[in-house]
């Protein structure tokens, strides 16, 4: 069990808007549903396996269904999907069919969503999953990879999206 930090959450957050972070939507599609998030928590774990991690907000229900369908993609974007990040980001209110209307979608090997035009997709199957705090952390064993082309990354800091 965590202890209660003596840091005031929102001194937390104004310095965790400090960090730049490429921005990525991770997407499953299956037996619980299709769904996507904008995140920025996300990196390699290892190449051997490929593995990488991606947290979400498991205060939201609707995070439930990474976990139940097994699979995800994560899509790192480009300064052209901005508002498709911004709209996976739930700040919009768009229902999720007319979020993974704003772009481009097919399969690579796990059945999840994968941008056409992403800068890269890391597709994969749910290794692991473990909740910490008000985060769900999952571990996913990368079964395909899709790399486009190379561009500059959409970043998020100091609460805005940034290009370098």
């Amino acid at each position: 069990m965590l202890k209660k930090s003596d840091v005031e959450p929102q001194t937390y957050r104004d310095a965790m808007a400090r960090f730049a972070g490429a921005v990525h939507v991770v997407t499953t599609d299956g037996e619980a549903g299709l769904r996507g998030a904008t995140v920025i928590a996300a990196c390699s774990v290892s190449d051997a396996p490929p593995m990488i991690l991606v947290c979400i907000n498991r205060e939201n229900a609707k995070n439930e269904a990474f976990v139940k369908n097994g699979r995800f993609a994560l899509n790192t974007l480009t300064p052209a999907h901005e508002a498709l990040a911004v709209a996976f980001s739930g700040v919009t209110g768009l229902p999720v069919e007319e979020r993974f209307a704003l772009g481009q979608w097919n399969t690579i090997a796990s059945g999840a969503p994968a941008l056409v035009d992403a800068m890269a997709v890391f597709d994969c199957e749910l290794f692991e999953s473990k909740d910490m705090a008000t985060h769900r952390i999952l571990f996913g064993k990368v079964t395909g990879v899709r790399i486009g082309d190379s561009l500059e990354p959409l970043l998020y800091h100091d609460r805005r999206y940034r290009v370098l």
